[in-house]
């Protein structure tokens, strides 16, 4: 991940450019520049500036997984036996179904994501991975907070170039 370098604070209009992308990253540039009360190719070099400075990485869509038969999602954490890290990683990698993986301190090396059409899908996603690790697995029931931003402004001195 690229570092932002330090030069010109965020302010206000940053923040709410950053709030409104990631609601909708489609929304038209006209349309933000409405929003946040400045003129189209105003917001348009603020975008460029947060995008060549790695605050904004990408845009992506919001995709439903459910409406695409991926009725169910799975969070498991991921402890690997003493001289599997590495292979264990490469195998969460070469499986499509893991949608998420953050390496953490603790216990579990991986704390992942999977989708599964159905929960007799589980199984055998998950069997390969006994024989190099330790599985702890939990059933998403539903996700009441989901990429919510944390405060941009409230950290005094945090600035880009």
């Amino acid at each position: 991940m690229k570092t932002p370098k330090i030069s010109k604070a965020i302010d206000e209009i940053d923040e709410q450019i950053l709030l409104r992308l990631s609601n909708d990253g489609r929304i038209s540039m006209s349309d933000l520049a409405s929003q946040v009360g400045l003129s189209a190719p105003s917001v348009t070099e603020r975008v460029r500036h947060l995008q060549q400075h790695g605050i904004i990485r990408s845009i992506s869509a919001d995709i439903d997984w459910k409406a695409l038969g991926y009725v169910l999602e799975a969070i498991v954490r991921i402890k690997p036996r003493p001289g599997e890290l590495h292979k264990v990683e490469a195998m969460i990698d070469a499986q499509p179904r893991f949608t998420h993986c953050d390496k953490v301190t603790g216990e579990d090396c991986f704390v992942t994501r999977l989708l599964v059409r159905d929960i007799g899908e589980l199984d055998p996603l998950l069997d390969p991975f006994h024989d190099r690790a330790e599985t702890n697995t939990a059933i998403v029931k539903s996700s009441p907070l989901s990429g919510r931003l944390p405060p941009l402004l409230e950290e005094k001195g945090f600035t880009v170039k």
